[in-house]
């Protein structure tokens, strides 16, 4: 009976012990999550400088309408333009939340995909990803405007033509934080979380 008892009493100790030792873990993961920021849009040094008036740049998406990139929205609408190739699997895998960001915020933002190169793998890539109802542009010059070097990349244009945000979006929480970073008022999440501390 002394050898239950004892066992009994060990057992006890060690998941009291294992216990104290989760409280621990979890609150260090507590602090980890407060002292981690949420990452925005990767900024690139060059370019176009958030809080600048941007080129207006015309253009004809692959249905021939014209659009004017950067100019002044008399209707008060912003632009997101995000630059992407059909032969970028990154691109590829942030459709899915372009298309859902388009639609979540459609009250005040209009979507605009860009690229270069051969029009038929253009127009390939629109069908295959079914991109119909977006503005898909082909032209070097909107890219060469925007200083546009990696992919995916983005920018944020007000109704003023005023570049609020850009950056590479890999995931759709980069591509949130752009849409944050115009509400913030700020350049990036990153200027954000460094300016609050």
């Amino acid at each position: 009976m002394s050898a239950l008892a004892i066992s009994n009493v060990v057992l006890w100790v060690l998941v009291l012990t294992l216990s104290a030792v989760l409280l621990a873990v979890v609150r260090q993961l507590g602090v980890l999550h407060e002292r981690i920021a949420p990452a925005g849009a990767l900024m690139v040094n060059r370019g176009l400088k958030v809080g600048e008036a941007v080129p207006a740049v015309r253009v004809a998406d692959l249905d021939g309408t014209p659009h004017e990139v950067g100019a002044e929205r008399a209707d008060g609408r912003s632009t997101l333009v995000l630059f992407v190739s059909p032969t970028c699997p990154v691109c590829k895998s942030l459709l899915p939340a372009i298309k859902s960001a388009r639609k979540d915020e459609r009250a005040w933002l209009d979507v605009l995909l860009a690229s270069d190169g051969d029009l038929r793998e253009q127009r390939a890539f629109v069908t295959e990803q079914g991109l119909e109802s977006i503005p898909y542009v082909v032209s070097a010059p909107l890219g060469l405007a925007y200083q546009v070097s990696r992919l995916p990349f983005a920018a944020l244009i007000d109704e003023k033509g005023v570049l609020r945000a850009r950056g590479l979006v890999n995931s759709r929480e980069h591509l949130e934080s752009l849409f944050e970073a115009k509400r913030l008022g700020v350049a990036s999440l990153q200027e954000y979380f460094s300016g609050a501390r």
